[in-house]
């Protein structure tokens, strides 16, 4: 298992585009990605959940990754991350 934290900068935090296109970089593996903040959780891989999570600016967020491709999608969302939130 593979994971990293990251604060949201994003001044409008995880809304409708840069979720959208979280789910199209997080559908690219075959690893379960989950998200968590506080007592939330949401599959990365799907739209709904990751906007039902209503993530705001300097909310901390953990990016669990578990599956045969751990590693990769690991440095990608992370990568992810850093340049669009």
């Amino acid at each position: 298992m593979k994971n990293f934290e990251y604060t949201i900068k994003d001044e409008n935090g995880i809304h409708a585009r840069p979720a959208g296109m979280l789910v199209k970089e997080a559908s690219k593996f075959n690893s379960d990605i989950v998200l968590e903040s506080g007592e939330k959780k949401a599959d990365a891989k799907k739209i709904f959940a990751v906007m039902s999570m209503n993530v705001k600016c300097g909310d901390k967020l953990s990016v669990l990754i578990e599956g045969s491709d751990e590693a990769q999608a690991e440095k990608v969302l992370y990568e992810f991350f850093c340049n669009n939130l």
